[in-house]
């Protein structure tokens, strides 16, 4: 097995324990014969929040995937949420595409750029430095180490109170934030429209901000989410509270214009809208947030 095909897999296994929507998906799908097997899903992208502070972020977290083949592709900026991200390609087909983005920390209020710098100043070097990045296991294990000290309760809600994403990445750090089934690559679920009727059925409640299916002004790609699942935290005051894990994203990558006359069993990755979209990305972050979390 290839180092990348592990590193997956140490992404994956604990990412779908932690998450019971993504069992919950899979079962339904095979026993309603969408698929035969789950590794019939093919994972459209993968995606990881990060902290734009020195030794830290994008600059550090790409690192691991430059390594492994993957090519940085366009960036993406989201104003109101102070936040920066880039896509990365793949290095075969097979593999899902990256996300990862970054809290402009710079951007924040004193008190909420001070608790970061309270946990992330600690580190005086780069932690992807420190890695044998050909070494699986010791990648993998990096995603689940903790980096920083947990932060208090109070912390946490101060943090949450300006910049859910700053709150959700200080507590969760480095942990898979989501992955994405290509919902075009089934047979019959193949649009959202279906396949989101089919996650409703089985209970899965989905994000609705800027309505349940996020489309790109080309209309060529399509992004529904379900709703993080709240989890146990416990804080290092000693409270224990709910706060929003991770969840699950939905793709739908319609043909490009020239390619539309294809039929469907000829088309390919290369035929399809690529890369992703601001607008549809701003609104799947809020999967996270207390608007949808609490409803």
């Amino acid at each position: 097995m290839k180092a990348l095909d592990q590193i997956m897999e140490a992404l994956f296994v604990p990412y779908r324990e932690r998450v019971p929507d993504v069992g919950k998906i899979v079962e339904a799908m095979l026993g309603d014969g969408m698929i035969a097997a789950e590794s019939e899903i093919e994972n459209d992208h993968v995606a990881f929040r990060t902290l734009g502070v020195r030794h830290l972020g994008l600059a550090s977290f790409e690192k691991i995937f430059l390594h492994h083949g993957y090519t940085k592709m366009e960036a993406y900026h989201f104003e109101k949420k102070k936040l920066d991200a880039y896509w990365y390609a793949p290095p075969d087909p097979k593999y899902p595409r990256i996300f990862i983005s970054e809290l402009r920390v710079q951007d924040l209020s004193e008190t909420a750029q001070a608790i970061i710098h309270k946990f992330t100043n600690p580190l005086t070097a780069d932690p992807v430095d420190a890695l044998n990045l050909d070494d699986a296991k010791q990648v993998g294990d990096f995603f689940h180490k903790p980096l920083w000290d947990l932060p208090t309760a109070a912390e946490y809600e101060r943090l949450a109170e300006e910049s859910e994403y700053a709150a959700w990445v200080i507590y969760n750090r480095y942990y898979l934030n989501h992955y994405t089934i290509s919902v075009h690559e089934l047979d019959e679920f193949n649009t959202l429209e279906k396949f989101n009727a089919f996650l409703e059925g089985i209970g899965v409640k989905l994000n609705t901000a800027g309505g349940k299916i996020k489309v790109s002004p080309d209309g060529l790609l399509r992004q529904s989410s379900s709703v993080a699942k709240m989890i146990p935290a416990t804080f290092s005051c000693g409270t224990t509270q709910e706060i929003p894990g991770s969840y699950v994203e939905f793709a739908e990558r319609l043909p490009l214009a020239e390619f539309q006359h294809l039929d469907r069993s000829n088309l390919n990755r290369v035929h399809r809208r690529e890369g992703f979209e601001a607008g549809n990305a701003d609104k799947i972050f809020e999967s996270t947030f207390r608007e949808q979390t609490q409803k």
